[in-house]
C-alpha cells in the first residue's frame, strides 16, 4: 500500500526538481522575477555572440583567448553571456560569420559544436550562465534569410554595406521566413539538434545543464507585414522547445516596440504563457535618436528617448508579470570614432544613466532582471578602424556586416570597465 508523501519530502522533491546532478539550480521564474535556487537572480551581462567560435576545437589560440576573457569578465562581475548557438552557411557568403556551424541544412561543423561544448564547460567552472540564441533576423549569421534561400533558391538581397543594398527589401525577404513552412521545418531540425545535444566534454545533455539560462528564438525578429503568422511562430516554436526541454526558460529575443512607439508588438509577443521573460534592445544611433557628429546636445535628446523607452516597456512587463531584460544596448566611441584609441566619455555616461534608471525602477517594484551590454570585444581588435570583417580577422563585438570598431568594448577600455564593475557589484549585492 502506497503511503502519502509527507510535506517535508514533497517540498524536498520540488526543490530537487529544479536542480541537476551537478548540484546547481536552473534559473526559473517566480512571481514575475528570475530566481536561482531560492534567491532572486539579477545580473550584469554581456553580448558575446562569437563565444562558440572562440571555442573552436581546431583553434587552440582562440580557445586560450576565450579562457582569458572569461576570467576577465568574471572578475568584472559579469555573470551572464548572450551567445549565438546557430550560424548558417555557406562560408563564402558575404558579411557572414565564418566558419558557420551549419554549413548546409543538417550538415554541421563538428569543431564548432565542440566549441560550444567547451564554452559551456568553462562558464560552468565560473558559475556563469548563458542565453543561447537559435536564429537571427539579420544576415551576419545566416539566420532567417539563409533558411529562406535554402528552401526557395532566391538570392538574398543583402542590405548595406552591400552596394545598392536596401534595408526594407532585405527585411521583407528575411521576414518571409514566417510564411515559409519548409524554412521553419529546417529551423526546427536545428533546434532539435542543439537542445538534444550531449556535451562531448562533460557528458551532460544540454537540456540538463543549468549553465544554460534560456533558449532564445531569434535575435531581433521582426514581423514586418506578417504580424499574425509571426506571433503564431513564437507560440509554436516556444511550445516545441518546451516539449524537448522543460528545464530551461524560453525568450523571444525582441527589441520591443522599435520604430513603433504606439504599437502593442511588445505586449502581444510576450503575453503567451510559453514565453518566460521579456526583452528589449535600445540603439540610439541606429534608430536615428543620436548623431555623434552633432555632439553632446544631440546625445542628451537621445538619452531622454532611451529612458522613456525603458520606462514604457517596464510598465508593460509589470502588467504582464514577467521579468524584463535589457539585453542589447551600446554606444559608439566619442565623436563616432572607430579607432580603438578614441575616448568613451559619452558611452560611460550613457551606461551610468541607464544603470541608475534600471536600479531605480527595480526599487519601485518593476521586474528588472538584468542587462546585457553590446558588446564584448576583449582582446580582439579590428584589422583597421571601420574595416569590413573578413575570415581571419579577430572576432570582436561588431558583427561581420557592421564596420569593425563601432560598438566594441575592449579589455583596455578602463573607464567603461570601471562603470560595469561598479554596477555589477551593486547588482550582486541585491541578487543571487
Amino acid at each position: 500500500m502506497l503511503k502519502r508523501k509527507k510535506p517535508f519530502f514533497y517540498a524536498l522533491f520540488l526543490i530537487l526538481s529544479t536542480t541537476t546532478l551537478m548540484g546547481q539550480a536552473f534559473i526559473h521564474v517566480k512571481a514575475g522575477n528570475l530566481y536561482k535556487e531560492q534567491q532572486p537572480y539579477r545580473f550584469v551581462g554581456m553580448n558575446y555572440w562569437y563565444g562558440m567560435n572562440l571555442g573552436n576545437a581546431a583553434k587552440p589560440k582562440l580557445r586560450a583567448r576565450l579562457v582569458r576573457e572569461l576570467d576577465v569578465l568574471k572578475e568584472l562581475g559579469i555573470t551572464n553571456l548572450r551567445i549565438m548557438a546557430a550560424s548558417e552557411g555557406p562560408n563564402d557568403a558575404p558579411w557572414r560569420i565564418s566558419p558557420a556551424l551549419q554549413e548546409q541544412p543538417a550538415t554541421y561543423n563538428e569543431d564548432l559544436w565542440k566549441g560550444l561544448d567547451f564554452l559551456l564547460v568553462e562558464l560552468s567552472k565560473r558559475n556563469m550562465q548563458a542565453v543561447l540564441c537559435l536564429n537571427n533576423m539579420w544576415p551576419w549569421s545566416g539566420g532567417f534569410a539563409q533558411y529562406v534561400n535554402w528552401t526557395t533558391s532566391k538570392p538574398i538581397p543583402y542590405p548595406p554595406p552591400a552596394e545598392g543594398g536596401k534595408w526594407l527589401k532585405f527585411m521583407k525577404y528575411s521576414a518571409s521566413f514566417f510564411n515559409n513552412q519548409q524554412a521553419q521545418d529546417l529551423y526546427r531540425q536545428h533546434i532539435k539538434s542543439v537542445v538534444q545535444r550531449t556535451n562531448s566534454l562533460s557528458s551532460i545533455p544540454y537540456r540538463e545543464d543549468p549553465t544554460i539560462m534560456a533558449w532564445q528564438l531569434a535575435n531581433e525578429p521582426r514581423p514586418i507585414l506578417n504580424n499574425w503568422k509571426y506571433r503564431r511562430w513564437i507560440r509554436q516554436t516556444a511550445t516545441y522547445i518546451k516539449s524537448l526541454d522543460n528545464n530551461h526558460l524560453v525568450s523571444v529575443g525582441s527589441e520591443g516596440n522599435a520604430f513603433l512607439p504606439v504599437s502593442n508588438k511588445f505586449k502581444k509577443e510576450h503575453k503567451s504563457k510559453v514565453i518566460d521573460y521579456s526583452t528589449i534592445h535600445i540603439w540610439l544611433q541606429n534608430w536615428g535618436w543620436y548623431d555623434p557628429d552633432k555632439g553632446e546636445k544631440d546625445f542628451e535628446k537621445g538619452l531622454i528617448k532611451a529612458k522613456k523607452y525603458i520606462i514604457q516597456h517596464a510598465r508593460t512587463a509589470k502588467r504582464l508579470n514577467k521579468p524584463l531584460i535589457l539585453e542589447e544596448f551600446g554606444l559608439a566611441r566619442d565623436g563616432g570614432s572607430y579607432a580603438k584609441e578614441a575616448t568613451t566619455q559619452l558611452r560611460d555616461r550613457y551606461f551610468k544613466e541607464v544603470f541608475d534608471l534600471l536600479e531605480q525602477l527595480r526599487k519601485q517594484g518593476y521586474p528588472i532582471a538584468g542587462i546585457n551590454c553590446w558588446a564584448w570585444a576583449g582582446e580582439g581588435r579590428p584589422r583597421k578602424p571601420k574595416a569590413v570583417w573578413k575570415e581571419g580577422d579577430d572576432f570582436i563585438g561588431d558583427p561581420p556586416f557592421e564596420y569593425q570598431g563601432w560598438y566594441s568594448i575592449y579589455d583596455t577600455d578602463d573607464s567603461t570597465l570601471e562603470v560595469l564593475k561598479a554596477y555589477a557589484e551593486r547588482m550582486n549585492k541585491i541578487g543571487y
